[in-house]
């Protein structure tokens, strides 16, 4: 195989569970560094991923994911907490970005560039005998692909 650009980024990660609470794992994706964390089930397979975009998804109301400009929405930030605390206790499998992004240990550098470019998603996880166990994050792959581009092209090219 020929050298891959994302092996020196792979970051391996403890999974969130899908039946974990927001509130927790919320936090739990602030203390990681990472923008996001895979889930997954008892098993160990993968349900979906929680990060900041879920989270955020979690806490606002429905309607301002669809909202071209909330402008309008006039309420302050702790009106709109104090409306949706009870988020907390949901579970996150409720929020859970679910396309199928997971990745086996012989992925590709092509084959995580297609995924970042197709999903909105800011981290790939990296599964073992169907186990999560890493991730790559899109800002760690795009500075090894620009290392790689630059090294080809000459810095700033």
């Amino acid at each position: 195989m020929p050298d891959s650009i994302v092996r020196t980024v792979i970051r391996e990660v403890e999974p969130l569970e899908a039946d974990e609470l927001v509130g927790g794992a919320a936090r739990r994706v602030l203390d990681s560094g990472l923008p996001a964390l895979p889930a997954v089930e008892a098993d160990g397979r993968f349900a979906g991923i929680f990060g900041e975009r879920e989270f955020m998804a979690a806490l606002f109301p429905g309607y301002v994911g669809e909202l071209g400009s909330a402008a309008m929405v006039r309420r302050s930030i702790d009106d709109a907490i104090d409306r949706r605390l009870s988020c907390r206790e949901e579970p996150i499998r409720d929020h859970l970005t679910v396309d199928h992004v997971v990745v086996g240990d012989d992925y590709s550098d092509t084959q995580l560039a297609e995924i970042f470019l197709h999903h909105r998603v800011l981290i790939v996880p990296v599964a073992s005998a169907g186990r999560v166990h890493a991730v790559v994050t899109r800002s760690d792959f795009f500075a090894e692909l620009l290392g790689k581009f630059e090294e080809a092209t000459g810095p700033g090219t």
